[in-house]
């Protein structure tokens, strides 16, 4: 649309494109709520044909169940994110301060040699300034600087994002690195995937940008998680990211994590009816005819 509409008009204009609204009123509070664009701008795609018109007999409601859908599998796996997160913190500091100590660990020589050096400094400049940036705001970084005149790794943990996070891991020397995926059981190169990985989705959960559809360039070697998982278009998705998650997270808050997923594929099969729910299962990775 060119020009801007208020959400009456927007209602009244997906109906003339032949959408089924049951309940007016009700719709009109979700778009007010939700926004236009967010709930139907960001799900039409799978309820339109190659001619870009919407599908006999879609209904805003089913659109409205793949938004909510999204919404809570967003909050699911951020939640299982953030666990990860903490225990790749905890396994970093120990590791760092255990080997190079808790001051001066933000040097060179204590970094992969493989990797560009200028590389290596431009991300310790970024931890240095956001170090600086936090003093006076973040408590434990400002009562360490203050007291001691530097701040240790396991404070810094507290402050890095995890693509910070994943950037530090990956400048760690093999060894290093190791010894922090061994305690998944995984090899080092794996954890470096997945982290990436898990980045970008924590990003889009945090800007709740629509994430079942995700497709990442960055391949995780899924093999080693499922020999017999065919990844026909050879990019990272939402399922194997799922099930990558729970590999690092053990047995039994894994199970819990893919179980709330499940749940909610499980709910939301039900409120499709206009086209075939192959198509969403697909588009999150699912192997065919396969939810678990």
């Amino acid at each position: 649309m060119k020009q801007y509409k208020n959400i009456n008009e927007l209602l009244d204009y997906i109906i003339s494109k032949g959408v089924i609204v049951p309940n007016k009123e009700d719709a009109l509070e979700k778009l007010k709520k939700y926004s236009y664009y967010g709930i139907i701008n960001s799900y039409k795609d799978i309820f339109k044909t190659s001619s870009n018109n919407y599908k006999k007999n879609v209904s805003f409601d089913e659109i409205y169940s793949l938004y909510e859908f999204d919404k809570n599998i967003r909050s699911i796996f951020l939640k299982y994110i953030l666990e990860i997160e903490t225990i790749i913190k905890s396994l970093l500091a120990e590791t760092i301060s255990s080997k190079y100590g808790i001051e001066n660990y933000l040097i060179l020589d204590n970094f992969d040699d493989t990797v560009e050096q200028k590389v290596i400094q431009e991300s310790v400049t970024r931890i240095k300034e956001e170090i600086d940036k936090q003093n006076g705001k973040h408590e434990a970084i400002t009562h360490y600087l203050n007291v001691y005149g530097f701040v240790p790794p396991f404070v810094l943990m507290k402050i890095l994002t995890l693509g910070e996070l994943s950037r530090l891991y990956t400048m760690l020397k093999q060894v290093d690195r190791q010894s922090i995926s061994k305690e998944f059981k995984i090899s080092d190169k794996l954890l470096k995937q997945i982290m990436k990985n898990m980045t970008m989705i924590r990003n889009i959960c945090a800007h709740n940008d629509r994430l079942f559809s995700f497709h990442s360039k960055f391949l995780i070697t899924f093999k080693i998680i499922d020999k017999n998982y065919d990844n026909k278009d050879k990019s990272t998705n939402v399922y194997m990211i799922m099930k990558s998650m729970k590999l690092l997270l053990g047995s039994d808050m894994g199970k819990e994590f893919e179980t709330f997923i499940i749940d909610e594929i499980e709910n939301l099969k039900s409120k499709i009816k206009s086209v075939d729910y192959n198509i969403i299962l697909y588009l999150i990775g699912f192997p065919a005819n396969k939810i678990i």
